[in-house]
């Protein structure tokens, strides 16, 4: 009998074993089948190998790498700026994780126009917003998560996970044509080459900005905010 329950205890270890061996490794890696797809890694879980500080190059910044998450860590007393991929992408699917306290604030930026004319990614690339439900700001309708920032309100309500749990979002572009979704909910869509989006932008916070959403191509940027965020599980497949 001691023998027996030795042995499922000893199975039921070893099986254990295997599975978180299995979910570590999906951290930051692209399976088998995502290479066959042509999907790439934007974040390899070690280094800021392919980011830079916006118009600052490879400066020590607040962005640091630890336990597999890129993060921003608003307090080290580095360099402050938002965070760029070296590429440009035009159309493509993006993909991410992320998480912050309930009360922060951060977004992706896409089609960056990197220009020492340009003071800051959002002078020229539309937010994918994330907002913690608690931030001051959440009331604001298109400021909620998964919103386009200061543009367009969510096409169906969804919640922030509660704090330490990821999110999971995506951006598509498709010739302009733009969706957003938010743990897998469609948030967001818009045609960036609409002549709808562009009297949007000209009733808007932006429409000083000359640069500002006129762009279907440009690079993926990371908001640096005061109250710090996470990302991890950053891929991009170019369609």
């Amino acid at each position: 009998m001691a023998k027996h329950v030795f042995s499922k205890t000893f199975f039921f270890l070893l099986v254990s074993s295997i599975i978180s061996c299995g979910i570590g490794q999906k951290e930051n890696k692209l399976s088998d089948q995502e290479e066959k797809e042509g999907w790439i890694l934007l974040f390899d879980g070690k280094s800021l190998e392919g980011w830079h500080l916006y118009r600052e190059g490879d400066t020590p910044s607040v962005w640091q790498v630890k336990d597999g998450e890129l993060s921003c860590n608003p307090k080290n007393g580095k360099e402050h700026g938002d965070l760029l991929t070296d590429e440009e992408f035009e159309n493509f699917d993006l993909t991410f994780e992320w998480k912050m306290g309930d009360d922060g604030n951060s977004g992706v930026f896409i089609n960056v126009l990197e220009m020492d004319t340009i003071p800051a990614t959002w002078f020229s690339g539309p937010e994918y917003q994330l907002l913690g439900n608690a931030n001051r700001d959440y009331p604001v309708a298109d400021e909620r998560s998964g919103c386009l920032f200061g543009l367009s309100v969510q096409k169906t309500p969804v919640a922030v996970k509660p704090v330490d749990e990821w999110n999971q979002s995506r951006i598509k572009q498709v010739n302009g044509k733009v969706e957003f979704y938010l743990n897998g909910v469609l948030t967001t869509e818009e045609d960036f080459k609409s002549q709808a989006w562009f009297d949007k932008i000209k009733q808007s916070g932006f429409k000083d900005h000359p640069e500002f959403g006129k762009r279907t191509k440009g690079h993926v940027a990371l908001q640096d905010w005061a109250k710090g965020v996470s990302f991890r599980n950053i891929k991009i497949k170019k369609l």
